[in-house]
């Protein structure tokens, strides 16, 4: 929305004039991120090189701070697909699994005809540039509002969707896409908001069954957060306290992950009361009513809100391991591995080539490739890398990655069509025929996905 493009380059402005660079956020975020509870390394920088490293998120500075406060960065190619992969996880667990839950899809601000007015006024060749200046400034003071959640989009489609469940209760509707917060710093930067990538349900339910339905969406989710995790206990819930609880709230309940440099929220769970649906509908009292066994009410509403950008961070926080290993020689090894889930491992198999004839293991790795590509298996072309490097130092880079299995074609696969097949998790190394891997990629994932 240019409204909010032309504020926020306003904030950027005032960010630089008040010495307030992305680096400099970055070393003032270091006084809290930075210090792990043993008083080792700083867990937040270590993990941040790592991310630009490997192409999750792009090497400049002010991504790794949005990403560390929870707001929407710009992503690399791996990060991209994790994100994307979170987000179908939550899809599928949220609306395709449930029969009452339907997507809906809603603009991002209500109203807004700041780019048709400013296309107008671009347009206008009678006017100074003072004219210009003074009509831009009033746009601005206009304040146009960015949706700061999913939910009013909700309420807004409450009424057409009576018909989708024949006004029965209960049934929710989903969405999923940008909101805009503000900003959470002393910049100055005064109107500024930042983008945030939002999970959102909105649920109607009659009065009596909220609390039931609170605490099961509250185990629902729990459960979805862990399902991902190495570390499952890291993930919590808690009351929200009364003196934080939003304006006509009963009750809140927040998901939290415990950072290396403290714990923070990814969800939170709100008892709303009808009062928020009411106002979305004034003078609509029966149009509202739906069927609660045989009574008729107004029903109220639960509003589940996930931070999808502090997700990413959580999840990855939590693959994240150093391993060590102590070889033949009593010498010790430590490996840093990406221990993603299967189903949200941006990659899957990397494919390399070994000894052999460069040009006829390029064309089988090609159709490997393709094939994988076919069935919905992401794969890495490693063999199109033409720089030299050992095989310790390619499978730190695909550990580093999260990659799930390595696959190297060599001669054998020429001669037999044996590859060798290395797991990221036991690291151990097995032959298998080039036309089982597929089969055996698809047969994993699905394994993990319904664990």
């Amino acid at each position: 929305m240019l409204t909010y493009c032309i504020r926020r380059r306003l904030c950027v402005f005032s960010r630089v004039n008040l010495n307030r660079s992305p680096l400099h956020e970055l070393l003032q975020l270091h006084q809290h991120y930075g210090k792990s509870s043993d008083g080792g390394s700083d867990p937040a920088s270590d993990m941040l090189q790592m991310l630009q490293l490997r192409f999750f998120i792009p090497p400049d500075q002010q991504h790794a701070v949005s990403l560390l406060k929870g707001r929407t960065c710009a992503y690399g190619p791996l990060g991209v697909d994790l994100k994307r992969n979170m987000l179908e996880q939550w899809w599928s667990s949220v609306v395709r699994s449930k029969p009452q839950v339907f997507g809906i899809s809603t603009l991002h601000g209500v109203g807004d005809k700041s780019a048709k007015e400013v296309e107008d006024l671009l347009n206008r060749s009678d006017w100074t540039k003072e004219q210009l200046g003074e009509r831009v400034a009033a746009l601005l003071q206009q304040r146009r509002p960015l949706r700061t959640s999913l939910l009013q989009g909700a309420l807004a489609q409450y009424v057409p969707s009576l018909e989708l469940t024949n006004r029965k209760l209960p049934f929710g509707l989903a969405e999923t896409g940008p909101c805009y917060r503000p900003e959470d710093d002393d910049s100055g930067a005064i109107g500024c908001f930042s983008e945030v990538t939002e999970a959102s349900l909105t649920w109607f339910c009659s009065n009596r069954t909220s609390s039931q339905w609170l605490d099961y969406w509250t185990r629902h989710r729990l459960k979805w957060w862990r399902k991902f995790a190495l570390g499952p206990s890291d993930f919590s819930v808690c009351d929200v306290r009364e003196d934080e609880l939003h304006e006509g709230a009963a009750r809140g309940v927040k998901v939290l992950y415990a950072f290396p440099w403290g714990t923070e929220t990814l969800e939170t769970l709100w008892i709303l009361g009808d009062t928020e649906l009411l106002r979305s509908h004034p003078g609509s009292l029966d149009k509202l009513k739906c069927r609660d066994g045989k009574k008729v009410v107004v029903p109220h509403v639960l509003s589940l809100r996930a931070n999808v950008d502090r997700g990413v961070l959580a999840v990855l926080c939590n693959s994240l391991q150093h391993v060590q290993k102590v070889d033949s020689k009593q010498r010790l090894h430590q490996r840093t591995v990406l221990k993603l889930h299967p189903t949200l491992a941006p990659v899957k198999v990397a494919l390399d080539m070994g000894k052999g004839s460069t040009s006829e293991l390029r064309q089988v790795c090609e159709g490997l490739l393709h094939e994988l590509l076919e069935v919905g298996i992401s794969a890495w072309p490693g063999y199109m890398d033409t720089t030299q490097s050992s095989m310790d130092k390619l499978l730190t880079k695909y550990d580093e990655m999260g990659v799930l299995f390595t696959v190297m074609v060599g001669e054998n696969t020429l001669e037999n069509g044996l590859l060798l097949v290395r797991n990221r998790d036991t690291t151990i190394r097995e032959t298998m025929h080039i036309s089982e891997i597929r089969q055996f990629i698809l047969k994993y994932i699905s394994t993990a996905e319904n664990v």
